[in-house]
């Protein structure tokens, strides 16, 4: 009976189930279901047995009917539904002085590094001469005000009316502003920029109706360079007032690292990779061909040693261990060396670990961590800041399932303590990796349906979410008064 019970269950094609994105713990995620079917060599004809095989064979070599298991996959009626969840969104046009002209200004941008390749093709940068394809680009890390800005320009959920949009969008290149002001010396002259949005602001009719509750704005760097403290005892490290003005307090801030305390009204997105993707397509392929990836080293280490600091000791801890471990993969970080900025080279050895070490560097966070979930290597982290308080839209709600958390006393035993890890629990963690791809990358901007919800579409739903709730609140307020 045993043996007739495991010849059976050879023949059997199971569901295939492919969740895209829900947040939401009511709702199911949007899920693909392929053909099911049990076949019993004994009660089927010939003929019955070859027209059940064509048809599997087209099911499962349609590009429309078949998605990988650990891939993201959308059925028509899916993909004509884009704006499912997602409020109709207006763009202000603002004057060049905010945006274009930041732009215009890229060769002021950066004392150290030419900052006019990283702006052209959108914010994507310079594409990628390699084998990785046509989606591949040298992308800044930020850039991400640019990148959000040039993919809701040709969003399908976007309004020209402005009487039609639920929600409102101020597309201003703070991360260039904050550049571009570093080094100014004069505070006033500094937050100058800041203070002349916060007033064109102010003047807009939508936006005085709720206090900017409806309304949004994405800073291209961390929300440190647009939080200065007014004490002369403190270095402001060249910051801005920007998150600190008082009209921006219930103005949603995407960042891509959010104040882990007093940050309330902001919401980590994603730093930008090297990947932006026209189609599912691409992303299908890619998500298979990084499950595929041989992987024979434990971990690796792509980044550079920091100044005295609590974090620069973790990271030489770090660095130290990789340099003397054959287990490690490293790509070493140092000025004048290309090697950190070169994506092909940077995917290559994180594709080629089990795990990705994330120490925090200047801040918390990094873009590292973004291109290994790219690359399918599961993030090892050393602080709770460098990823579980900052990006709850795009993150598992267990953190287990798809990283590491070491304290940073044990930066030293790493190699042990990863190496406890059972290969089992290794290959859920990755295929769970792998599956967040596409909700933490950026679609070219020129594909108007991408085919899958990218980062973009992910925090559009969220703010949905939040201004409903928002004005939800703003109602019940003024019905008890």
């Amino acid at each position: 009976m045993a043996s007739r019970t495991k010849e059976r269950e050879k023949h059997q094609i199971q569901f295939i189930s492919t969740p895209i994105y829900s947040k939401d713990k009511e709702k199911p995620p949007y899920t693909r279901f392929v053909c099911i079917s049990t076949l019993s060599k004994k009660s089927l004809t010939v003929t019955s047995l070859l027209v059940l095989l064509f048809t599997f064979l087209y099911l499962f070599l349609s590009p429309t009917s078949f998605q990988s298991p650990y891939s993201i996959g959308l059925t028509q009626t899916q993909a004509n539904s884009t704006c499912d969840g997602i409020a109709p969104f207006y763009i202000y046009g603002l004057p060049a002085r905010f945006t274009t002209d930041l732009v215009d200004g890229c060769q002021f941008l950066n004392i150290y590094v030419d900052t006019c390749p990283h702006v052209v093709n959108q914010g994507l940068g310079q594409p990628v001469t390699s084998k990785l394809g046509p989606s591949w680009y040298g992308t800044n890390e930020f850039l991400s005000d640019m990148l959000f800005h040039a993919r809701a320009k040709k969003h399908p959920c976007r309004v020209h009316d402005i009487d039609a949009a639920k929600l409102f969008y101020v597309p201003f290149y703070a991360g260039l502003y904050a550049s571009f002001a570093f080094r100014e010396g004069n505070h006033t002259l500094r937050d100058q920029l800041a203070v002349e949005l916060v007033s064109y602001l102010s003047n807009k009719p939508t936006f005085r109706k709720h206090g900017g509750r409806d309304h949004f704005l994405v800073v291209g760097r961390t929300s440190w360079d647009f939080m200065r403290i007014s004490d002369p005892n403190i270095a402001d490290f060249g910051a801005n007032r920007l998150l600190y003005l008082p009209e921006l307090a219930d103005v949603a801030v995407l960042t891509i690292e959010r104040h882990p305390w007093e940050g309330k009204n902001q919401f980590g997105i994603p730093y930008p990779s090297y990947f932006h993707p026209k189609t599912a397509d691409e992303v299908v392929r890619w998500q298979n061909k990084v499950l595929g990836s041989k992987r024979p080293y434990l971990y690796a280490f792509v980044g550079g040693a920091r100044v005295a600091s609590e974090k620069a000791a973790v990271r030489a801890e770090i660095i130290n261990k990789c340099s003397a471990s054959k287990q490690c993969a490293q790509v070493t970080c140092k000025t004048g060396t290309i090697g950190c900025y070169d994506p092909a080279k940077v995917l290559a050895t994180l594709r080629g670990a089990q795990f990705c070490l994330q120490p925090p560097g200047l801040s918390f966070t990094r873009r590292s961590t973004f291109d290994s979930i790219l690359a399918g290597c599961i993030p090892v982290f050393f602080s709770e800041h460098s990823a579980y308080t900052q990006y709850e839209w795009y993150i598992p709600n267990e953190a287990r399932n798809w990283s590491v958390l070491l304290d940073q006393k044990k930066a030293e035993q790493v190699e042990e303590e990863l190496g406890k890890i059972p290969l089992k629990e290794v290959e859920s963690m990755r295929k769970e990796v792998v599956r967040m791809i596409p909700q933490v990358t950026y679609a070219h901007p020129d594909s108007t349906i991408p085919g899958f919800r990218d980062a973009v579409d992910i925090a559009l739903v969220q703010l949905t979410e939040r201004v409903g709730r928002a004005l939800e609140q703003e109602q019940t307020a003024v019905r008890v008064d």
